[in-house]
């Protein structure tokens, strides 16, 4: 797996203190991952997530409003967020979408935050980065509305369903498989597998949650991308580093800021760390 390289597409690494990012980075990258995107939560998270980005080339960010988060959302969020993501680090929209399981914000206001963020990508031309839980009929409104036919969008651990994951595939919509793919009761996951295209799966851990088999239970790491890689291509029968190189074709397809970024420094032979601010792209 190491020669091909793996990106992992969802690492929630502003979880960590700062000296234990830096060493989850070094031991993913010596696993061979050649990439990473943190996306935030909140907004008042996002410098501090920038800037752990301008140190590291090969480290992304998508900036947004958590679903859990929606009801701290202003009238005047948009204006900043916008500002925030003409950053040459920030590639998409995100953590952004709806989550009916735990309720944290009232549900029409999850819909709004996320139809706000919604419009403002597509208004720069960017990707969103989705979270979704035991909200698939609302989710699925969503999308159907005009205004939102041509949206980008990464479905992060997807785990919506057979009927969900069509209708999102019909849509190009991109599915994010997580450790729950290695879990043994997770079929309602594994059952996408059969219909997802190549060309639309990512990889991701969404450390420091959802550990692959054989972590499970602990906190997840960047590095066990690998693993998550590796169990995808035993289902499919492709070989790891056909996997790994189609998922990185994937997300750089995807989050095409990254991949004009990539592109201009050659990130397969550039150092794995590089302490001053990227050039933009």
């Amino acid at each position: 797996m190491a020669r091909a390289g793996v990106i992992d597409s969802h690492c929630h690494l502003q979880s960590l203190d700062a000296g234990e990012r830096e060493r989850a980075l070094d031991e993913a990258r010596q696993r061979g991952v050649r990439g990473f995107l943190v996306p935030a939560t909140r907004l008042d998270e996002s410098e501090d997530v920038l800037a752990f980005c301008h140190r590291h080339p090969d480290v992304w960010c998508a900036l947004g409003v958590h679903p859990h988060e929606a009801a701290t959302w202003h009238a005047s969020d948009a204006k900043r967020l916008t500002a925030l993501l003409a950053d040459p680090r920030a590639v998409a929209v995100g953590e952004c979408g709806l989550d009916f399981h735990y309720d944290r914000a009232p549900r029409a206001v999850q819909l709004e935050v996320m139809r706000e963020q919604w419009r403002l990508a597509l208004d720069l031309g960017l990707p969103v980065v989705v979270h979704n839980r035991d909200s698939n009929e609302a989710m699925l409104g969503a999308l159907r509305e005009a205004p939102f036919a041509g949206i980008a969008a990464d479905f992060h651990s997807f785990a919506g369903g057979l009927a969900m994951a069509e209708e999102l595939l019909a849509r190009g919509c991109y599915l994010g498989l997580s450790g729950m793919i290695t879990f043994p009761k997770a079929d309602n996951v594994r059952e996408i597998l059969g219909i997802l295209p190549a060309e639309r799966a990512l990889v991701e851990t969404d450390t420091p949650y959802l550990a692959p088999v054989p972590y499970r239970g602990q906190p997840n790491r960047p590095a066990y991308v690998v693993e998550i890689a590796h169990h995808l291509a035993t289902v499919t029968g492709e070989t790891p580093e056909t996997v790994a190189r189609q998922t990185s074709e994937n997300f750089f397809r995807l989050f095409a800021k990254a991949g004009r970024q990539a592109r201009d420094r050659d990130l397969a032979g550039a150092p794995a760390r590089e302490d001053r601010p990227c050039a933009s792209p």
